[in-house]
């Protein structure tokens, strides 16, 4: 192997262990979430309605962000 397919080889799998790792970081985040936030059952509690909003508003952004 040439050394600049070497080094092209070596970036490929250092994103793609990168990659693993966000995912990971995302689903472990999404579950802490799920345990952090109260439960939104409660109609009426405008509190509760904007933390949910928000949270799901800081999902959308950190999922859409490329690499």
């Amino acid at each position: 192997m040439a050394p600049s397919e070497h080094t092209t080889a070596s970036l490929t799998a250092t994103r793609d262990d990168f990659s693993d790792y966000v995912a990971h970081l995302q689903l472990h985040m999404a579950l802490q979430a799920r345990n952090l936030v109260p439960s939104l059952n409660l109609k009426g509690d405008s509190r509760q309605s904007l933390l949910h909003q928000t949270q799901a508003d800081a999902e959308k952004l950190a999922s859409r962000q490329g690499l």
